[in-house]
């Protein structure tokens, strides 16, 4: 089996602020395979866009990358290397499409020389070899008359013009991880869908993995292989996306899927998770949902749930999966058995799945 292109392991970043600590992504641990598509959903405030710029290694004070953390790139670990060798790695082997391409492009520079910039720092050449590539890449994500575009400046173009310039400067070195926070914000739905299609073209040319960052379970459905949610600065749940939207198991996750509109389904107000997202300097103890979930119980404020494995590449941090009769009346029972070894916990399914006998739980 092959190595996995990113390998995140206890990645721990805290900012420290007057106000104390603030554990903006605590312990987050997960993977992406070459060419993979991965989505990373939750919340504002649930420390997604942290985890993205802690992968870049993009965090300055007050902020840090605690130790302990590991950030395997392509077996290197990004969170012990130099600063200079980090910057050779950004934007050439790992880039990111910011969320607002009129921030994230300069105002007073043509678009052209922007892209130009990055293969100059990175490959060196002259400024003709660089503005021809650029130009070459304008053309790549679509947009007409590139050469007249890369003559112009950022307030010149429209928004999705302006997204896909950003993303022609994310992938003009031909990275192996591209990170995409919220990539289709503030743009309409044919635009999204554009950018969306976009993204997928440019993964089969060039092999690229993609993180994407969204709120939009919507565009999560449609783009990706494999889900992460996450909440109060930890992943709650982890599932290929097919098995999520149809097996969805942490009350978060639930709540985000009740939220989003149904076709066909009149309702006159769409469903809510009450509450707010606790600030990250005060996580409560016990399960970080507890006072948002429907579900809660004693155990829930009292003990914080490890990573329970619900089914084959899916896990869910909830005691539920320890007790599921305290759902009963909105799900079947499921047997659970903890692993001997000290691992995650162990779950499966017994009735409305396929293939019951392969889902048994494992010791």
């Amino acid at each position: 089996m092959a190595e996995p292109l990113l390998r995140v392991r206890d990645l721990r970043t805290y900012f420290y602020t007057g106000n104390g600590v603030a554990r903006s992504v605590d312990g987050v641990s997960f993977e992406i395979a070459g060419g993979e598509t991965v989505g990373l959903v939750g919340e504002s405030g649930c420390g997604k866009s942290v985890t993205a710029l802690s992968l870049l290694r993009l965090i300055r004070p007050p902020g840090r990358i605690e130790p302990g953390s590991e950030i395997l790139f392509d077996g290197e670990d990004l969170a012990t290397i130099g600063e200079s060798e980090m910057r050779a790695i950004r934007g050439e082997r790992m880039a990111m499409v910011f969320q607002e391409p009129m921030t994230a492009l300069n105002p007073v520079f043509k678009i052209g020389d922007q892209i130009a910039e990055v293969v100059r720092v990175h490959h060196g050449g002259s400024r003709q070899e660089a503005n021809e590539r650029a130009v070459k890449m304008l053309e790549t994500v679509g947009i007409p008359s590139p050469e007249q575009r890369a003559n112009e400046y950022p307030h010149q173009l429209s928004g999705g013009m302006r997204q896909r310039v950003v993303i022609a400067m994310a992938l003009v070195m031909n990275p192996a991880l591209v990170i995409a926070d919220e990539p289709t914000t503030a743009l309409d739905v044919t635009i999204q869908a554009q950018i969306l299609e976009l993204l997928r073209e440019l993964q089969q040319k060039f092999g690229t993995s993609i993180l994407l960052i969204t709120h939009d379970l919507g565009v999560v459905a449609e783009t990706v292989s494999r889900v992460i949610v996450m909440y109060g600065g930890e992943i709650v749940e982890q599932a290929p996306v097919e098995e999520l939207f149809a097996h969805a198991h942490h009350p978060y996750t639930e709540g985000l899927l009740k939220a989003m509109p149904q076709v066909g389904q009149a309702r006159e107000r769409l469903a809510t998770i009450p509450g707010a997202v606790p600030p990250p300097t005060s996580w409560p103890t016990g399960c970080r949902f507890h006072d948002r979930c429907p579900y809660a119980w004693e155990r829930c404020r009292a003990e914080h749930p490890p990573l329970y494995e619900i089914a084959h590449g899916h896990v869910s941090r909830c005691h539920l999966a320890d007790e599921p009769q305290r759902r009963a009346d909105k799900h079947e029972p499921l047997v659970v058995q903890r692993a001997g070894d000290g691992g995650v916990a162990r779950v499966a399914s017994l009735g409305e799945r396929e293939n019951a006998d392969e889902r048994k739980a494992i010791s």
